[in-house]
């Protein structure tokens, strides 16, 4: 850990990381210990869903991803994560209604505490949280992403396109390192997570 956990809204986490970094099993620590857990690759799922106006957008900017209104994911995310250009353009479309609705379900919880899930730290920076970096060494990263059944070629597309682990260092309240045994992972995380509740 690099940090102190800062005090403010204990019950309000964001768990941040790049693919394979670990955010998932975290959350679900989370989640044992009652945290309702968002993620944002979900609300993301939704966003796009047929017949949503971001859906409408994708189509009218990549017409070859979209049949009778459903975005093929797969083959957006073939495009965006070998162009910067592109990727940017989909966040532009994508994340305010991400942000939008990952903030009305803080709202809803708002007697719960809650960890989001996220993959971009410019997500929710308005809201007010305890920021939890998800790292490790990239070839464990590799290795986990390809052993959940992603090619290896575009696992390493994907983490080009992603930012750096020394990013999300900065940009953390609290940073986890996740390159080693699950068990050390686990103790940090349940330390940090008893802090946060011990100030609710």
């Amino acid at each position: 850990m690099a940090k102190e956990v800062p005090e403010g809204p204990a019950l309000r986490v964001i768990l941040g990381g790049g693919i394979g970094a670990g955010k998932t099993s975290v959350g679900s620590l989370c989640a044992q210990r009652g945290f309702t857990v968002i993620v944002a690759d979900d609300v993301g799922r939704e966003v796009l869903a047929p017949g949503s106006d971001a859906a409408r957008l994708v189509e009218d900017r990549w017409p070859t991803v979209v049949s009778d209104g459903a975005v093929d994911r797969a083959s957006l995310a073939g495009i965006v994560f070998s162009s910067r250009a592109d990727l940017d353009e989909l966040e532009a479309i994508t994340h305010p209604e991400i942000e939008r609705r990952i903030e009305a379900l803080l709202d809803d919880a708002s007697e719960q505490p809650c960890a989001v899930e996220t993959p971009v730290p410019s997500l929710l920076g308005s809201v007010a949280a305890t920021r939890i970096a998800i790292v490790a060494d990239d070839h464990v990263r590799i290795a986990r992403a390809v052993s959940r059944g992603g090619a290896i070629e575009d696992v390493r597309a994907r983490m080009a396109s992603q930012v750096r682990q020394d990013v999300w260092r900065a940009w953390a309240d609290v940073t986890v390192d996740n390159s080693g045994a699950w068990a050390d992972t686990e103790r940090a995380v349940v330390g940090v997570i008893e802090e946060l509740m011990s100030r609710a």
